[in-house]
């Protein structure tokens, strides 16, 4: 008899665990390699280096991407870096959520954005892929523009013709100096999508 309470026991507290409605897939996008490592192109993976680093996780290299994962409040984020190369994001956004069991409402793309000022922070529910790869590959993946994306600006302060020199330049100056309190601001925004919900984060950090 009481083996049997044991086992129902056992079963509640598994379900509590692989709760799909408190499990969040967080997706940074950009480059693998030492020659995009701090390019502007690549700020999705350095806003999620932020956020492991704060909450002690190393990444682990497994299939489609680097993968860490913690607990935070009740809810699991598991991190993804992508190895597939900015153009072929999607493929690895859907491989781990299927794996990973994550409904499409508790998905974040952290994404660069030509069209925000430097540090501009911007939480959105939906919209188009704004002529970005990465972007647009997520959205041909899982047939649809309605997933959530967090936006981070890098401005566009480049000449005619030299945008993919742009993004894929390293960060320089003021950039360098106010990285540090953004990346925490980035990384607060993160956790607060997780656990206050994406209305109340869009309120409380969209142009932050």
């Amino acid at each position: 008899m009481l083996s049997f309470f044991g086992r129902i026991l056992r079963k509640k507290e598994t379900g509590k665990q692989i709760d799909p409605m408190k499990k969040f897939l967080i997706v940074g996008l950009g480059n693998i390699g030492p020659k995009y490592e701090n390019t502007r192109h690549n700020i999705g993976f350095k806003i999620l280096d932020e956020l492991a680093r704060e909450k002690v996780v190393s990444f682990e290299t497994q299939k489609l991407g680097d993968v860490a994962s913690f607990k935070f409040k009740g809810r699991t984020f598991v991190l993804l870096k992508p190895s597939t190369y900015m153009n072929l994001s999607g493929k690895a956004v859907n491989y781990w959520m299927q794996k990973e069991k994550i409904n499409l409402e508790n998905l974040l793309i952290v994404t660069d954005d030509l069209n925000l000022s430097f540090g501009t922070l911007r939480l959105k529910t939906k919209g188009s892929d704004g002529g970005h790869n990465g972007l647009k590959d997520i959205q041909a993946q899982l047939n649809t523009t309605k997933y959530n994306r967090f936006r981070f600006g890098i401005s566009d302060e480049f000449a005619k013709g030299q945008q993919i020199d742009y993004v894929l330049g390293e960060w320089e100056g003021d950039e360098l100096k106010k990285m540090p309190e953004r990346l925490k601001t980035s990384a607060e925004l993160i956790l607060s999508f997780g656990t206050a919900g994406v209305s109340n984060t869009m309120n409380s950090y969209n142009g932050k």
